[in-house]
């Protein structure tokens, strides 16, 4: 979409050129006009990835975020550029269920560190707030301060008492209608992609928002580093189903639904 609005401006940029310039009555107007189509677009895409860049620079991680539609549209505008550029190609499946007018927390298997950026191109609209892990922080301190300013929170998966602050922490966001929240209920990436057990503990965001639990499943985003700009890589995002919580389920049953689901799912993509 965000290509598409470049390539228009471009355009415009060309035509409003041929006024001062008469652009398209020289002799020469055959290669001018291509090259300052892609001269404009190129710009245009440069000083996208350079404001994001230097929005992300300037976050200050010791301040609440600023959770904007602009720096939003920046990250979905980044996304939409780049997944294709690299030659992803992603199959969505059952995206009308997802709530378009309340809050949810939307659950996932976790296969690969690019996991998140499907959500966010896939879902642009649902302000997903990523609940990521404490250690995010150093290893990607440039990834942590993006998610950080989309009010992502962060997880110490071996501290209960400080897992528990952020599990309120994520209840809130949903309570007060600020974002829906994501959250990979392994806990783990799966380095081998079997589907590991349903950590409860997150499945309290949400009970105690009264949240409705979107169900999906990933695929495919393993293969992204090792396709890099030789083949097509495709990528699966399914909605399964959406549950609702209203009637107080058990975090247990909850799982245990929730983890049937994902794996059913997963044999048929594997198959």
């Amino acid at each position: 979409m965000i290509a598409k609005i470049y390539l228009l401006i471009s355009a415009v940029v060309t035509l409003l050129l041929d006024i001062p310039f008469n652009v398209f009555g020289e002799p020469y107007s055959i290669w001018l006009v291509p090259v300052l189509l892609i001269g404009v677009f190129v710009a245009l895409v440069l000083l996208h990835v350079v404001v994001l860049a230097v929005s992300i620079l300037f976050v200050n991680l010791n301040k609440p975020p600023r959770d904007t539609d602009f720096f939003r549209a920046l990250v979905t505008g980044f996304l939409q550029m780049a997944l294709p550029l690299l030659r992803v190609k992603v199959h969505v499946t059952g995206i009308e269920k997802i709530p378009e007018d309340e809050p949810f927390l939307i659950v996932s298997n976790h296969i690969h560190n690019l996991d998140p950026a499907i959500f966010y191109y896939v879902a642009p609209h649902s302000r997903i707030a990523f609940v990521a892990k404490k250690e995010v922080r150093e290893l990607y301190p440039f990834v942590y301060k993006a998610l950080h300013k989309l009010n992502g929170l962060a997880i110490d998966r071996e501290n209960n008492r400080e897992a528990a602050k952020t599990i309120i922490s994520a209840t809130k966001l949903i309570k007060e209608k600020t974002n829906s929240v994501a959250v990979f209920p392994e806990g783990y990436v799966s380095l081998t992609g079997e589907l590991q057990p349903i950590r409860n503990g997150a499945l309290k965001i949400a009970t105690k928002s009264k949240a409705k639990i979107v169900v999906c499943t990933l695929w495919g985003t393993k293969e992204i580093p090792k396709n890099l700009f030789r083949r097509r890589s495709d990528v699966y995002f399914d909605v399964l189903d959406v549950i609702d919580t209203e009637d107080n389920q058990h975090t247990t049953e909850l799982g245990e639904r929730i983890y049937d689901i994902m794996s059913e799912k997963l044999k048929t993509l594997k198959q």
